[in-house]
């Protein structure tokens, strides 16, 4: 029975995995389209996310009314503070794709890593073993390699990379915790903060927008094309946010940050499919690199995995064990502890 429940696990991890990475990729995809200038020039990113949300909570709602999941307690201040982390860590990476040039933007979300690493050191005590740190190293090498490319760093830029990435890794590691603490669900635990999300995003995001680009939301002509690429959009949007949240539950921050560059290659091989970017030497060098980075990452986890399991078989006792414990017990006479002598 343990053998099966284990492999069932194993096929949901799998599930959840390939639904982010598909969803994901969908996503970016969709967005590139919607968004450059070549496509439908739709330049306010931040209010896409509201829209996003504000999807993902209309799902949650028709979710809980419909008696499909139910809906746990979850203070409002532990919602209000996750959706400010979130909503500046959203504001954060566009600010930083604004301000810096794509290679520092692309190592500022590298070092979200090592960032996740330390901070799950400090809040939980988390250790990791020398493969897993070897694994990260190789897997940010590779997924560098193919990835940046002229590095140019400002104040203000560096600022925003550094708040980015804090808010960012601050916010997985949130996700994780409270799931843990309040016993709920990845689709409960989103349900809950996606109004919250899309009511500040909605609020603030033409604003901020406008800061980014200088063009107001109000002025942009809203035809067909735009408008089915927002709803496929919003749609790919609610499997990404709602698969993010069941990886992190279900696996660590670290390792939905390490795993997560397999998007970043997928996206680059369907770029050059797609919308015919270029692929170098050194792009295939990278995606390698990357690839044998997160298979190695992968097998360290499943070593450390194996370890503790081991241990723990080992510190548990047989029922032979504890007969004889048993025995020993009823042949030894009973000594006085504070007096030191034998009772009769």
């Amino acid at each position: 029975m343990a053998e099966v429940a284990e492999k069932k696990s194993a096929v949901s991890d799998v599930g959840a995995w390939g639904m982010n990475v598909v969803s994901s990729v969908g996503l970016i995809m969709a967005n590139k389209q919607l968004m450059s200038p070549s496509g439908y020039a739709f330049a306010f990113a931040t209010t896409l996310t509201g829209f996003h949300f504000a999807v993902t909570a209309f799902v949650g709602f028709v979710s809980n009314a419909s008696g499909y999941s139910a809906s746990k307690h979850v203070p409002l201040w532990e919602l209000l503070w996750f959706s400010i982390v979130a909503n500046t860590s959203i504001t954060g990476m566009n600010l930083s794709l604004m301000l810096n040039s794509v290679g520092f933007y692309q190592i500022s979300k590298l070092s979200m890593i090592p960032v996740v690493c330390v901070m799950e050191w400090i809040l939980h005590s988390k250790h990791y073993s020398r493969e897993v740190k070897m694994a990260v190293v190789v897997v940010v090498i590779g997924v560098g390699v193919c990835t940046v490319t002229d590095v140019k760093v400002n104040a203000k830029g560096f600022i925003c990379a550094c708040v980015a990435v804090l808010s960012t890794s601050l916010q997985q590691i949130t996700i994780g915790s409270l799931q843990k603490k309040y016993s709920i669900s990845s689709f409960e635990l989103l349900s809950k903060t996606a109004p919250v999300q899309a009511a500040s995003l909605l609020l603030l995001g033409p604003f901020i927008d406008y800061y980014l680009n200088g063009k107001s939301i109000v002025n942009y002509n809203f035809t067909s094309g735009p408008i089915f690429f927002i709803l496929l959009s919003c749609s790919l949007a609610v499997f990404c946010n709602i698969s993010q949240y069941l990886c992190i539950g279900r696996f660590s921050a670290t390792s939905f940050q390490v795993l997560g560059h397999m998007k970043t290659v997928c996206v680059l091989l369907l770029g050059w499919i797609l919308f015919d970017s270029t692929l170098t030497f050194k792009n295939i060098l990278g995606m390698i690199l990357a690839v044998i980075g997160m298979v190695v990452y992968s097998w360290a986890i499943e070593a450390e995995k194996a370890r503790q399991k081991a241990v723990m078989t080992k510190t548990s006792l047989t029922e032979e064990e504890i007969k004889l414990i048993k025995e020993g017990v009823e042949t030894n006479p009973l000594k006085d502890v504070e007096l030191g002598e034998n009772k009769a």
